[in-house]
């Protein structure tokens, strides 16, 4: 069995937290940061980012959950989740692509810091270290979202609910027992699924023993047994 505190998936959300690249900034530079950024509190539901407006800031989540989507028209599509220290408009960082490509809201009360844009992209310029950090959180997001779009095309419900399951333990909650802050319907827009899909798939792997679910308590009792679903698709 897998550590707790080991990563198990990738397709909700990259497994390593953002916000430790910051720990290459000197101190004046963290001062310079600190100068330059705001704390916002958005309450539950509420517009973080909106899709195609200017990007005057990075915004890194310090407490809740934010979703992270794509709006075309009347559709969306969840990218990933940002937990607590993940950097949400690191796209926008080239100057000739100054607006934000994709939406994000809060699925939860959440606290985000905002950070100026020029600021951030001052400190790449001043910090290599820095600079090759930001690199890999770009390369982890691109990763994860060919995990994802993997995951949304070629899984039948039943690899997806098992996946997102895994993911959130693995990479979110970091722990086999959580409780879930997602409604039903808001877990089925993550995976992909109907909302009836999700609660017969969920009744399905309590029977099989695969988790206990309590209200909003889950727990993975059997992670390999969702993890071979998962490779079986």
């Amino acid at each position: 069995m897998q550590a707790e505190d080991e990563p198990i998936k990738t397709s909700c959300t990259v497994a390593h937290q953002h916000c430790k690249c910051f720990d290459f900034l000197t101190d004046e530079q963290r001062a310079l940061i600190e100068k330059n950024r705001v704390t916002v509190e958005f309450k539950k539901g509420e517009i973080i980012a909106k899709q195609g407006s200017f990007t005057s800031y990075v915004l890194m989540v310090c407490e809740g959950l934010a979703k992270v989507y794509f709006e075309d028209k009347d559709d969306t599509l969840i990218l990933r989740i940002a937990a607590p220290g993940s950097l949400i408009g690191l796209t926008s960082l080239t100057k000739s692509s100054n607006v934000f490509h994709y939406s994000a809201s809060a699925y939860v009360d959440t606290t985000v810091k905002l950070i100026d844009i020029n600021t951030f992209r001052q400190l790449i310029g001043e910090n290599g270290l820095f600079a090759a950090a930001i690199i890999d959180i770009l390369g982890e997001n691109s990763i994860q979202k060919n995990e994802r779009f993997y995951c949304l095309t070629h899984r039948q419900s039943y690899g997806k609910l098992a996946d997102l399951l895994l993911c959130l333990a693995g990479n979110i909650f970091r722990t086999q027992k959580f409780v879930l802050p997602l409604t039903r319907k808001e877990l089925a827009e993550l995976a992909g699924m109907s909302t009836e899909s999700v609660i017969r798939t969920m009744k399905k792997f309590q029977d099989d023993k695969l988790i206990t679910s309590n209200g909003k308590t889950i727990e993975i009792i059997n992670p390999e047994g969702l993890l071979k679903i998962c490779e079986l698709g």
